[in-house]
């Protein structure tokens, strides 16, 4: 997503929502949590997290992502899933997004595939998806898609058929913990009360036991580390293992980001301070790509990149489609495809401010917007 630069939070902007009041209670009756829980919560909270209650997405929301910002997105991913499909020979497949949002992405490659001959006769749809709300969403929006199938998890999707698996902005929305690199090691960020009652992020006082798995770094140092990341490609990776095919992992990062803190907190647009109004702001940080290559080609597939989003889209033709949808468009539709044909290309938006990684179980040679230069041997991962 692109965002403005940050505003800072109110005096009693961390008690301003129900979540924030229910946080404090916490802390004060058990002690300060780790930042992977204050983000699973604010997030993922039954009935005061962002995704239960609010998911603004959308021009008119808290954030726009790509498929949002042009059908463009959409199309050339169905473009993509369906080149592997034929690749490996048109056997029946299940279509699997995860955290699909508004439905968007869906709508749009669901659509733009719909003359492939036998691609739409091949398929199953399942959509993992959490929140209610968003359920409802999707719903609405796609109405064509026939035998849609919802589930809290991938695990619950039938194990019988060969996957093509989408995942848009789904990482980096997943718990992250965070350490910091004092005079006597590494101590883990907690989220605990200050001396006014408030919510306030500050250092465990206790040495990290998962230190042995830092590297050296500067005193000051903050690293990341996703689990719930590893885990959910992991997981990815060992069912196209299992039962061949193909998963596009498209989010924003690096393979080896630089050390410092990336959560930030997304409100109408606007990044303001993670602890402002618990539930009621978007929370995400940037991924790391280096260990999701590691544990998805320690799975058995292969896997390519990450190249940036702008890259991929332009190998799969996205100047031709672009050209194509201008030839019988109206002026102002003219100008919206452009300006969504940039955000998702132009270096200075999305276009390599995301990264696209993909998971190959089928190993056809290069999947589509890949070349084989781009195919990774595991590597080490730096946690």
């Amino acid at each position: 997503m692109t965002v403005a630069a940050a505003s800072p939070a109110g005096l009693d902007d961390d008690v301003a929502s129900p979540l924030g009041r229910e946080l404090v209670a916490l802390i004060e009756a058990h002690g300060p949590i780790d930042v992977a829980t204050f983000m699973a919560l604010a997030l993922g909270h039954p009935t005061h997290g962002y995704y239960s209650s609010r998911a603004a997405l959308g021009a008119g929301g808290d954030f726009v992502t790509a498929p949002e910002a042009s059908q463009l997105f959409g199309e050339l991913i169905g473009a993509a899933l369906a080149t592997a499909w034929q690749q490996a020979g048109g056997a029946p497949a299940r279509l699997v997004e995860l955290g699909p949002g508004n439905g968007t992405l869906l709508a749009d490659l669901w659509r733009a595939t719909a003359g492939v001959k036998g691609f739409h006769a091949a398929l199953d749809v399942h959509l993992v998806e959490t929140s209610p709300l968003l359920r409802r969403r999707q719903a609405e929006r796609l109405g064509a898609v026939p035998g849609l199938a919802w589930h809290a998890a991938l695990d619950e999707v039938p194990a019988d058929r060969p996957l093509l698996v989408v995942a848009n902005e789904f990482l980096d929305a997943l718990p992250i913990r965070q350490l910091i690199r004092l005079e006597d090691g590494w101590h883990e960020i907690q989220l605990g009360l200050d001396a006014r009652g408030r919510l306030a992020f500050a250092p465990d006082p206790r040495p990290s036991p998962l230190a042995l798995r830092l590297p050296a770094a500067p005193i000051g140092s903050v690293l990341e580390l996703s689990p719930a990341r590893e885990a959910a490609v992991a997981g990815i990776a060992h069912r196209l293992a299992d039962q061949g095919g193909l998963a596009l992992v498209v989010d924003y990062g690096e393979r080896d980001p630089a050390p410092g803190s990336t959560l930030q907190a997304v409100s109408r647009h606007r990044r303001v301070d993670p602890l402002t109004r618990p539930g009621e702001v978007d929370l995400t940080s940037r991924v790391h790509f280096a260990p999701l290559i590691n544990v998805a080609g320690a799975a058995g597939p292969t896997v390519f990149g990450p190249v940036p989003q702008g890259l991929f889209l332009q190998r799969l033709g996205i100047d031709l489609r672009l050209g194509h949808l201008l030839a019988g468009a109206s002026a102002a539709a003219a100008t919206g495809l452009r300006l969504g044909h940039a955000r998702l290309t132009e270096p200075a938006a999305m276009g390599e401010l995301f990264q696209v990684l993909t998971i190959d179980g089928w190993g056809n040679g290069p999947p589509a917007g890949f070349v084989a230069a781009e195919a990774n041997a595991p590597v080490r991962a730096r946690p």
